[in-house]
């Protein structure tokens, strides 16, 4: 679909309103370093739903994805090959080694948070400490061409830089997931346009001071193919290869990007 007309600047917000997402983000990376802190052996996933949601409650706030188009959690947890959107279940229990990835939101006051990591259960193989990594990386490339003037493209092609980089220095080839990408976000949580985490810089509505973006590799150590469960929600890849998902919301300001969802040391 082309912009067009419709939008010349990704959408954008006042100094205030940005505090005001920061607040929403603030508690969103609350919840997912209580998450992450849960995250033990024989622990479920809807063990750590449960923890997520009672941070973003406890703050005032409510739980985004709870609801949203039926969505049953607080969280998407994403075990594994799982890349995006799993369902916290009980039957779920994470063991040593598991790779997790968690997406989160919150909204608070009517703005949005939006946040995500991936992290291990206990102790990681070698290439899944990598995988996690380069997706890091990514998002960050990405988070540094949140600059005035850019455009919307210009962040999807950092953020292929950031993984063919962290392809070399690792020596390992990355799936860029086909498909999912990143979008804007404000008193909604996701908004035009959509961010691709690849292609050709220099396209799409242009970064204006302000602007807001939710940016989100997601990698594999296979495929970028990926197909949706049975339970219309959860997406694996479709070689069974482990996934990774790192996602920030972020600003463009005059002093350079701003991340509205910073999480607790």
């Amino acid at each position: 679909m082309g912009f067009g007309r419709k939008r010349k600047v990704v959408p954008f917000r006042t100094a205030g309103e940005l505090d005001a997402m920061a607040a929403a983000g603030a508690v969103v990376g609350a919840a997912l370093v209580a998450v992450r802190k849960a995250a033990k052996p024989g622990v479920s996933t809807l063990e750590l739903d449960q923890v997520a949601e009672a941070v973003i409650r406890d703050a005032g706030a409510v739980p985004s994805f709870l609801g949203y188009h039926g969505f049953t959690g607080s969280i998407c947890s994403s075990v594994n090959d799982r890349v995006v959107h799993g369902i916290p279940s009980a039957t779920e229990i994470l063991a040593e080694g598991d790779l997790v990835s968690i997406d989160c939101g919150a909204i608070l006051d009517g703005w949005h948070g939006d946040s995500a990591w991936t992290f291990g259960v206990g102790e990681l193989a070698a290439a899944d400490v990598d995988l996690s990594d380069a997706t890091r990386l990514s998002m960050e490339a990405g988070i540094a061409a949140m600059l005035p003037d850019n455009r919307l493209t210009d962040v999807s092609h950092a953020i292929e830089t950031g993984t063919r980089e962290a392809e070399r220095v690792h020596g390992r080839h990355y799936g860029i997931v086909d498909g999912y990408g990143g979008h804007a976000i404000g008193r909604e949580m996701h908004m035009d346009p959509f961010l691709p985490n690849e292609g050709e810089p220099g396209k799409g509505p242009r970064l204006v001071v302000g602007s807001v973006l939710a940016i989100e590799p997601m990698l594999t150590l296979g495929t970028y193919e990926t197909e949706v469960l049975d339970d219309k929600w959860t997406v694996v890849t479709t070689d069974g290869s482990r996934a990774a998902h790192w996602e920030h919301t972020v600003a463009v300001t005059e002093d350079g990007p701003r991340i509205l969802t910073p999480r607790p040391e």
